[in-house]
């Protein structure tokens, strides 16, 4: 079973500011603790992929009429949280998801402390057979 675990940054439940406010040394110790994480995942055979992404200052949205799309800056969202990154897993079941996410959301942030943060996990679903439509 696949399963995407997308982490986001924004309000947390230990109220952690955001990555960019951290001392170097404690973005380098979370840094290490997700590499550390894929590293085990890879061994195990449970980690298909796993990637940061730019925050949504260098976004861009396209939108298409199927001649001329039309390019804007954003997305700007209008909460604080933005999808910071993902990880995409192939584990027996939900639990291990789970698992897996637990994990991530206990990674070190300021002080060393769990920065909790909040990972929406849901199950990769393959594409209906063209018959099946």
């Amino acid at each position: 079973m696949r399963f995407m675990l997308m982490q986001t940054y924004g309000p947390t439940a230990s109220d952690a500011p955001p990555i960019t406010q951290w001392t170097a040394a404690e973005a380098q110790a979370h840094i290490a603790f997700q590499q550390e994480l894929n590293e085990r995942l890879a061994e195990l055979g449970e980690l298909i992929d796993a990637v940061g992404l730019a925050g949504p200052e260098s976004a861009r949205v396209v939108t298409s009429d199927g001649r001329t799309p039309v390019i804007t800056d954003g997305p700007f969202p209008e909460t604080k949280e933005l999808l910071a990154g993902y990880r995409l897993v192939d584990v027996d079941s939900w639990d291990r998801a789970l698992e897996i996410a637990a994990l991530v959301s206990a990674a070190p942030g300021p002080g060393g402390a769990p920065v909790q943060a909040p990972i929406e996990v849901r199950q990769v679903m393959g594409a209906p057979a063209t018959d099946e439509l």
